[in-house]
């Protein structure tokens, strides 16, 4: 690599401060790193220097550089590429997804909750779409459906193609926000949709989002809107009915 490409030391701080000189070192680092994303010193997708020039920078030993960058890939903030570094994440909801699904586990946030919140959100967001989709956003609506229909008898492309429909929608809606969050949201509604997904036929799923998808295309915003809730409300119905037949059984 030529010295020009040579990714250089971050300009910030150039030592850690004394008092974060202390047992909880990874944390502060972790927070530094954090303040060098916020001034753009780090971009998405760029690669970080080298584990010694970061430990020379903030004058602490490679090992705490190399643990603190081990807490960051674990919340996704970045990833390792074998032989060529560590860079920053350009994907902001794999940051969002381990903590969303703590969050899940131990405030015991249950399958009904996570459905009100998506009945609060995602008819919006399909009115959205209906009025900002693209052809592009279209296309890519379509072929999820599609999709869902070709893998009729395999029961995890089946889900797999059902998140993937939900997800562009929320492309289409243009909200970033939205769209990083509910991806998160559906990862954590992984096994409510694969139970409604046993408990119904393809058919039946598939009726929803084609009547979701046409409003969209017809630029129909209050049409998709009520599809949508309609889809959400008949899920939501399915898992009580299954809830309520495990707590029989």
């Amino acid at each position: 690599m030529a010295a020009a490409d040579k990714p250089r030391a971050p300009r910030l701080a150039q030592t850690l401060p004394l008092e974060y000189r202390n047992d909880d070192v990874t944390s502060k680092l972790i927070g530094q790193f954090r303040e060098m994303i916020a001034d753009r010193t780090l971009l998405p997708g760029t690669r970080l220097p080298a584990e010694r020039d970061l430990a020379r920078s903030f004058a602490v030993s490679r090992n705490s550089v190399r643990q603190a960058l081990k807490v960051l890939e674990i919340m996704g903030v970045v990833r390792q590429k074998m032989g060529s570094g560590t860079y920053l994440n350009e994907d902001a909801s794999s940051i969002l997804t381990e903590a969303f699904r703590f969050l899940v586990l131990m405030d015991s946030i249950s399958h009904e909750e996570l459905y009100q919140t998506r009945l609060m959100m995602e008819p919006e967001l399909a009115a959205c779409a209906a009025e900002k989709a693209t052809l592009e956003h279209l296309r890519h609506i379509s072929r999820a459906i599609e999709a869902m229909k070709e893998a009729a008898g395999d029961f995890h492309k089946v889900i797999e193609a059902d998140v993937d429909f939900h997800n562009r929608i929320f492309e289409a809606a243009g909200s970033r926000v939205c769209q990083a969050v509910f991806t998160v949201l559906h990862r954590a509604l992984l096994e409510s949709v694969a139970i409604t997904s046993r408990e119904v036929k393809v058919s039946h799923t598939l009726r929803f989002h084609q009547e979701i998808y046409q409003a969209i295309y017809d630029r129909a915003p209050e049409r998709a809107r009520q599809a949508m809730r309609e889809h959400i409300e008949d899920a939501r119905a399915v898992m009580r009915s299954s809830q309520a037949k495990a707590r029989v059984s």
